[in-house]
């Protein structure tokens, strides 16, 4: 199953709560047709963007079982089984394809200490009795674990990853992986997380990307995607330019940090937009308001994304 292939701008799609920390269903939908009517290429559900780690085994299911229904075909569908452990990765894996999940994304295991021999057999077990694309999620800040950019490679070369998802911010190993993908006939597709230099990794050879800010302005990443497949770089660059203004949602905020700032940030930004009817967080963060709202609101407005 490592042959499956997917290019260009792939959203981790940010999971709407009502105020009594429930699934917003229309919220869900909206925000999921306005990427699709945008022209993404693909949805991930169940990244970090898209509260994994603060879902139970029945929100997991309840959200892949709306996602697979509202996307209905017209995407592909990547959904992140991220756990603790193997087994509890194999465990959502199965149920993830069994509601109609096109391939899977996975960490290394990321509580028993480890080395890279372990990591390595992690990767195997998914792979062999999964049998399903495996994307390995490279996120070493939640994880606490880099993964090398040659096992990576030799995974992706022996048909066991299908494609990584690089949120380490290590734009070096990102650019050592690339090349030596290169060498080995391009056998995984490699899309960057790293939304601020999109630019950069597509000149590099990236084969797309998975920005989070993509939920609240989808179609420039749509069209510096097009630029960058049509050679046009200095587009490529204005685009990234223009995005990244709007990218201060995440710095303008203060008393808040991780998860708080950054999915709080487009949480709060789509509510703004209308987009969502809450900006309610998942237990025990807090959703941005007062102050914080009033300046992701002011960063909108100067861009252009939101009316005065």
């Amino acid at each position: 199953m490592a042959d499956f292939k997917i290019r260009g701008v792939v959203p981790p799609v940010t999971v709407p709560d009502t105020d009594d920390h429930q699934l917003d269903v229309p919220s869900f939908e909206r925000v999921i047709n306005r990427m699709i009517d945008a022209g993404v290429d693909g949805l991930f559900f169940l990244g970090s963007t898209g509260e994994v780690v603060f879902s139970t085994d029945e929100r997991r299911d309840q959200i892949v079982r709306e996602a697979v229904r509202i996307v209905d075909h017209r995407v592909p569908v990547l959904v992140g089984i991220i756990d603790t452990e193997t087994e509890r990765m194999l465990e959502h894996g199965r149920r993830a394809l069994a509601l109609g999940a096109d391939a899977l994304v996975a960490t290394c295991p990321f509580y028993a200490l480890q080395g890279m021999t372990e990591v390595e057999e992690h990767f195997r077990i998914l792979h062999d009795e999964l049998n399903a694309p495996i994307f390995a999620y490279d996120i070493p800040v939640c994880v606490h674990t880099k993964l090398p950019w040659k096992l990576l490679a030799k995974l992706g070369a022996e048909g066991v990853l299908a494609g990584v998802k690089d949120s380490s911010g290590d734009d070096v190993s990102f650019r050592y992986l690339v090349q030596e993908n290169e060498k080995n006939g391009h056998p995984l597709t490699l899309l960057t997380g790293h939304e601020i230099v999109v630019d950069g990794a597509y000149l590099g050879g990236a084969d797309g990307s998975v920005p989070g800010l993509a939920n609240v302005i989808p179609v420039p990443y749509v069209e510096q995607w097009k630029a960058a497949e049509a050679g046009d770089w200095v587009r490529v660059k204005e685009l990234q330019d223009q995005i990244n203004e709007v990218s201060h949602i995440f710095d303008v905020t203060s008393g808040v940090q991780g998860y708080a700032g950054g999915v709080g940030a487009f949480k709060c930004a789509l509510n703004l937009m209308g987009v969502f009817d809450s900006s309610q967080m998942p237990r025990p963060v807090k959703p941005l308001e007062g102050v914080n709202r009033e300046a992701i609101r002011k960063v909108l407005v100067d861009t252009g994304v939101l009316e005065a």
